[in-house]
């Protein structure tokens, strides 16, 4: 959340659509040496309705065989992040995860969306391939390389081999979702959209692919036994110089504004409109002319015997904790099964403590744990959440602060947030994506300006954004 200033608020959509995704009785794949029925798509896809049972697969708070996740609301409507991990994703030693971060009036719609599709459709895709590979001979998706093996050629060869195919699979899925929300036919992506961090573990082998300023960080000891913290992925910004320079190529413009310098945003060549504060995202589908993309970010890394755990988290986590910070906490959690937990209500407890004059950001977590163990003790777990808890907050939402409301310093973390004493500054408008129009309450319109910046910011709403025709 925190991204855009929204163009308008768009009629509210429900919650639940129909769409693509795997039944439990054809999301086995086969590989290579394996015997295995020829499955086409449409029998490895099913309904999403279906989703929910799936065996290995979670998306609410809770815990798996090697993994813990946890979202907490925080104090801008809705919760807009979601998270997903897939165990058993492909086949035992395969591990899917993800954490989507929505803006706009939608937001939280798009990014369950991506949560449900986006794991269904690299599966589609990575299906082909060992079809493709069975039929040929040629090297299967299941292929894992170990590191410092003795047929270190052989080993580069397949890793490139490997890293392309899943690569392709990546960027093809990528694709297809930002395809599907554009074609859909009840949820309105003009001006909402969502981030996208996601990692494939299989074996040794860690894929990662993302879009965006949610981000992932790996815990790994060093020489000296210490613990350090790797960041994995690139916060997606509109003014890293490649992102600037194809931004501006198409026509897009890239500034900050005068009272958020800290803040680089995308902006509509001839209105200064939406300001989405990320280069690459699902949707915003009215910037996609004009520089902003949903290609993601791909690399592959090759995992050691030193490397713990991995985390995935919103901006809302990066905003007021360092990698080293999180790392931190989450290898000195009372438990493992707590350290998501644990790491959001730290989060909780920095907002209010650095900014206490702002809205406190949705947050979400994902920590995968690399030697696949999780507590022995989980009778210890309730004990634990219980004591990480905000106190006299059982909800797991933030409680109002009534600290001091002392001039809080200039952000200095992921740089997508602004104070809410700017609110007073100016009337009512449109902007940063940080709010949801669809709320519960039926007299709390959609606005992204609270908490988030200035009134200002935006002067009029584009000129096609209330008569666009329907896609």
């Amino acid at each position: 959340m925190g991204c855009c200033v929204s163009t308008s608020s768009r009629s509210a959509c429900s919650s639940r659509s129909d769409g693509e995704a795997a039944s439990p009785s054809c999301l086995e794949i086969g590989f290579c040496g394996q015997k295995s029925a020829r499955r086409t798509s449409s029998d490895l896809v099913g309904s999403l309705n279906k989703l929910s049972s799936l065996p290995n697969r979670i998306f609410a708070n809770g815990k798996s065989r090697s993994s813990c996740i946890f979202t907490q609301q925080g104090r801008k409507g809705v919760n807009q992040d979601a998270m997903i991990v897939w165990e058993d994703f492909m086949s035992e030693d395969v591990t899917f995860c993800g954490v989507f971060d929505g803006h706009g009036p939608q937001g939280h719609l798009v990014a369950h969306k991506v949560r449900d599709a986006l794991p269904v459709k690299l599966l589609s895709y990575l299906n082909s391939y060992e079809s493709r590979g069975n039929a040929s001979g040629k090297a299967s998706i299941k292929g894992e390389i170990k590191p410092e093996t003795e047929e270190s050629e052989k080993d580069f060869c397949g890793e490139d081999t490997l890293s392309a195919m899943w690569r392709e699979a990546f960027m093809k899925a990528y694709k297809a979702m930002d395809k599907e929300l554009k074609s859909h036919p009840n949820l309105d992506c003009f001006c909402s959209g969502s981030t996208s961090v996601t990692i494939v573990k299989q074996g040794s082998s860690l894929f990662m692919g993302s879009i965006g300023d949610s981000r992932a960080v790996m815990g790994t000891k060093d020489s000296n036994d210490l613990m350090v913290a790797i960041q994995l992925t690139v916060d997606l910004k509109p003014d890293l110089p490649r992102e600037a320079e194809r931004i501006k190529r198409c026509k897009g413009r890239v500034f900050a504004m005068q009272d958020e310098p800290e803040v680089p945003r995308v902006w509509l060549p001839f209105d200064d409109a939406p300001g989405l504060a990320m280069a690459r995202a699902f949707g915003d589908f009215c910037l996609k002319e004009y520089g902003v993309i949903s290609i993601p970010e791909f690399s592959h890394r090759l995992l050691t015997d030193r490397d713990q755990f991995i985390v995935l988290a919103s901006d809302g986590v990066w905003d007021v904790l360092s990698n080293e910070e999180v790392v931190k906490i989450v290898s000195s959690a009372p438990t493992r099964s707590a350290a998501a937990r644990v790491l959001v209500d730290s989060a909780a407890r920095e907002w209010r403590l650095k900014y206490p004059t702002s809205k406190m950001d949705d947050c979400a977590v994902v920590c995968l744990f690399l030697d696949g163990k999780m507590d022995s003790e989980f009778e210890c777990d309730e004990q634990c959440f219980s004591s990480a808890t905000i106190q006299g907050n059982p909800s797991g939402n933030p409680a109002e602060s009534d600290e001091g409301q002392k001039s809080e310093p200039s952000l200095q973390r992921n740089n997508t947030v602004r104070s809410s004493e700017d609110e007073t500054s100016g009337g009512r408008g449109v902007g940063v994506v940080a709010e949801d129009g669809t709320s519960s309450a039926e007299d709390q319109n959609w606005s992204g300006l609270e908490g988030v910046t200035r009134v200002n910011s935006l002067v009029q709403l584009p000129r096609f954004s209330e008569e666009r025709p329907n896609s």
